[in-house]
Parts: C-alpha cells; sequence; structure tokens
C-alpha cells in the first residue's frame, strides 16, 4: 500500500488550504489591533469589541447551513462564493470609515468563513473516501495551527510599520490566490439537489439560539461576570431554542437543518465533546497567556504575542508525525496521551512562576502546542469514522460548533475566574493561578473522556443512524 496521498486529495486540500488562511490569519492577526482600532476610530473599546464578537457571531449563523448549501448548490459553488464574500469583507473592513461600518463589514466577513470552515473539511473528507484520515486531517488542521504562530507576530509587524488597515488588506492576496486555485482545482460539482429545500423551522430556531449562547458568553467576560442580565439572558433564551429544534429535528421526516441523531453516534458524541474540552484549553489559554506575559512579566503586546511563538510551533512540529500515527492506531491513545501532555505543560503556570520570562516556561509552551496538535486532529478523524455522504457534512456542523462554543466558553470562564478572584481580595498572582488550575482540571477530564472514543477496530454505528429522506439516492 502506498503511503502518498492520492492526487485528487493533494489537489483539493491545497486549493482550500490556501482560501483557508485568509480566515485563520484574519482571526488571529485581529487579536493585536483592537486597540489601535479603538483609538484610530475614535471610539471605545467596549464598541471595538463587536469587531470580533459581531464576526463571530456571524459565523456561528452561517455554519447551520453548511450542510444544505452543499447539497443544493455543491461544494465548488459554495466553497468560492463563500470565500468570495470573505474577500468583499476584507476590502471593505479595510475601507472602513467608522466603527460601525467596521463592524458590519466584519459581519459580512463572518457570513463568508462560516461556510468557508465547514465546506473545506466536508469537501476533503469526500475526496479522500476514508482513506488515509490521519494525514489528511494534517492537511485540514495547518491553517489552525499556523494561524496561532504567525497571525499575532505579522499583526505586531502591521501595527508597528503600517496602518491598522493592512490587517485585513493581507488577507487579499490568500483570497484571490485561493479563488484561482478553486476555480483550477477543485473537482466539479455532482450530485447535487437542486430541489433541497431548506428547513426554514430549524433556521428559526437554531441559528438565533447558537446566537444568544455566543451572546452572552461574549457579555460575560465583562463586569459581573454571568450575573449580568445581558449575559444569562442570552444564554437563557439560546438553550431554550436549542433544545427546541433538537426536538424539532428529532421529529422531522425529511432532512433537518442538523441532524442531531449523529449525536448518537459514539464517535461524534465523543469527538464533539473533546473538542468543545481543547477549545476550552486552547482559547481559554489564549486569554490566560497573554495576560499573565503582560501583567506578570511586564512585556508589550508584541512581545505577548511572541512568547505565544513556541506553542504554535508546538502544534506544527507534531502535526507530520501525528498524521501517520493515526492512520496506524487510531485516535484514542493519542488523545488520551495528547490531553495529558497539555495537563502537564499547565502545571507550571498555576505553580506562580516569578522570575522574568525564562527559557523553562518556553520549553513548557512549545511541549504544550505539541499536546494541543496531538487532540485536534485525531478527534477530527474521529468524527467522521465510519460517515458517508451528505452526513460527512452534517458532522463537520456539528464539531464546528463544539470548537465554537467550547472556545467562547473558555475565554468567558476564565475571564470571570480572574475578575471574581480580584475582587475578592486575592492578588493577581493567585487569580491566575486559579484560573491555570482550572484550564489543567478541564484537561484532565479531556484524558478520562478521550476512552470514550472508538477504538480503531471497531465499527461505529453510523450506519445504524437513519439517513434522511432521499440521502440512500444522492450518496449513491
Amino acid at each position: 500500500m502506498t503511503d502518498k496521498l492520492d492526487r485528487a486529495v493533494v489537489r483539493t486540500a491545497t486549493a482550500l488550504v490556501v482560501g483557508a488562511l485568509a480566515v485563520v490569519f484574519d482571526t488571529t492577526i485581529l487579536s493585536v489591533a483592537l486597540h489601535t482600532l479603538a483609538t484610530d476610530l475614535h471610539t471605545t473599546v467596549a464598541q471595538i469589541q463587536w469587531v470580533t464578537t459581531g464576526y463571530l457571531l456571524a459565523l456561528a449563523a452561517t455554519v447551520p447551513l453548511s450542510a444544505w448549501c452543499l447539497a443544493r448548490f455543491g461544494g465548488k459553488r459554495v466553497w468560492m462564493a463563500a470565500l468570495a464574500i470573505f474577500l468583499a469583507g476584507s476590502v471593505l473592513s479595510g475601507l472602513a470609515w467608522s466603527a460601525d461600518a467596521l463592524i458590519a463589514f466584519r459581519v459580512l466577513q463572518g457570513v463568508g468563513g462560516g461556510l468557508m470552515l465547514p465546506v473545506m473539511t466536508t469537501m476533503i473528507m469526500e475526496v479522500a473516501g476514508g482513506r488515509q484520515l490521519g494525514r489528511v486531517s494534517a492537511i485540514v488542521g495547518l491553517p489552525a495551527m499556523a494561524g496561532p504562530v504567525l497571525g499575532p507576530v505579522l499583526g505586531g509587524a502591521i501595527l508597528a510599520l503600517g496602518d491598522w488597515r493592512w490587517v485585513f488588506w493581507v488577507n487579499i492576496p490568500f483570497a484571490v490566490v485561493g479563488l484561482l486555485l478553486a476555480w483550477r482545482m477543485l473537482p466539479s460539482d455532482r450530485g447535487r439537489d437542486p430541489k433541497r429545500r431548506l428547513d426554514i423551522v430549524g433556521v428559526l430556531l437554531l441559528i438565533p439560539g447558537l446566537t444568544g449562547l455566543l451572546l452572552g458568553l461574549s457579555d460575560s467576560v465583562l463586569d459581573g461576570g454571568f450575573a449580568r442580565l445581558d449575559a444569562w439572558l442570552p444564554l437563557a433564551a439560546g438553550a431554550v431554542l436549542i433544545a427546541a429544534f433538537v426536538l424539532w429535528a428529532l421529529r422531522r421526516r425529511d432532512a433537518a437543518l442538523v441532524d442531531v441523531r449523529l449525536l448518537s453516534v459514539r464517535s461524534v458524541w465523543s469527538a464533539s465533546a473533546l473538542l468543545f474540552l481543547s477549545s476550552v484549553a486552547l482559547y481559554g489559554a489564549m486569554l490566560l497567556l497573554p495576560l499573565f506575559w503582560q501583567q506578570q512579566r511586564g512585556t508589550d503586546a508584541l512581545g505577548a504575542g511572541l512568547l505565544l511563538v513556541p506553542q504554535g510551533l508546538g502544534m506544527l512540529a507534531c502535526r507530520p508525525l501525528v498524521g501517520r500515527l493515526i492512520d496506524r492506531i487510531g485516535a484514542r491513545w493519542i488523545a488520551v496521551v495528547g490531553f495529558a501532555v497539555v495537563a502537564v505543560a499547565t502545571i507550571p503556570f498555576a505553580l506562580g512562576p516569578t522570575s522574568a520570562a525564562d527559557p523553562w516556561l518556553l520549553v513548557t509552551l512549545f511541549v504544550r502546542g505539541v499536546g494541543l496538535g496531538a487532540v485536534t486532529m485525531p478527534l477530527m478523524v474521529a468524527s467522521y469514522q465510519g460517515l458517508t455522504g451528505e452526513r460527512i457534512a452534517h458532522s463537520s456542523i456539528l464539531t464546528r460548533t463544539a470548537q465554537q462554543l467550547g472556545g467562547s466558553f473558555g475565554t468567558a470562564l476564565f475571564a470571570v475566574l480572574l475578575q471574581a478572584a480580584v475582587q475578592g481580595g486575592a492578588s493577581l498572582s493567585s487569580a491566575f493561578d486559579t484560573a491555570f488550575w482550572v484550564a489543567t482540571g478541564a484537561t484532565v477530564v479531556g484524558v478520562v473522556l478521550s476512552f470514550a472514543l472508538p477504538s480503531p477496530r471497531r465499527e461505529t454505528a453510523a450506519e445504524a443512524v437513519p439517513a434522511p429522506v432521499g440521502a440512500e439516492v444522492r450518496e449513491a
């Protein structure tokens, strides 16, 4: 059996990854630019935060539409349209004349980005046909791993040497080249269902529900935490709407917006839960670590971004090896070891280190990045185990949503922990210790839950999950 990836997989992955880099860099670059944006656009930090919040809400609102779009219009059409929307949003964001205009254009970017990420994963997995999924996941995950390494550094360099507008215009080359490659290299759309009807009730329940959850989590990082009216009320409303959607989707005879019955499949529910936890560990730490370097060590924003590079390098370094190991031994033990490494590498930050940015902590961050890289790829592979056809697209929606909610929950949780500790009379150092211990605990839970992943020799029950009416014909 050859170790080389099929040429069609390589062509498809190359075209999609180049375009996806625009989305990943945009998110990570912007994290260091909010203060500059607030100053230059003459607005408050609270308002400029909507540049990020509006984007994330638009992203969450469009992810659930990806399966329907794929079935009706085809992957190539949807990908190119979404990338064109993202490109337009990037150009307009760079031309923004006010904070309100910038927020509106960022929402446009989010619409494009929300379709791109699940469509990318679905198209590559379908072309791979269930073969060498570990190697394939290493390619799919490249943008997400490159972003934390290059994004903050590139953003800091742009702000130091040029105008903030280039934070958005730097996306243009990736998007333009990505469109050209997609036009030439992506396979033609086949098996479309032009008469596929959109689940309108599902849209009216799920999209506002997800938006409410993310909005509540976003507002909970402000003073007052989860006790704020604008935090708990959207959270409660979002939870009710999502529960109503689940009941609706389970009773629907034809294709629901998202096939929630997939959550009865062991590989899908376990991978989704673990991706939620890994996002808590990754994005929660993306809040804690820069604050730790800046408030405990006295570094500036660019310095904090540079000090986080070792974690991103660790994620990149493990990618080729982990991809091959997944194909050989399966996802379960790699995820167990990955979560354990993340837990061990987080402990030093919870022990109240006091010396200046010493090499030991940088080495620890590299090791932590290796653990995070070893977690994400096997979970993505496990979430597609035993799935075919349209169910791959629905699994992609479930896992992408779990990652989004996990990242938002992690950011909110650690922000609230820091605020509560300081307001309770604890020192800032003690508050960071507490937050890092909670992060360690979350990864320990991940170690335990990883044993729920299916073993490589165990067939999943995916085939037992009823496909939406008509799916069997389309998959044939």
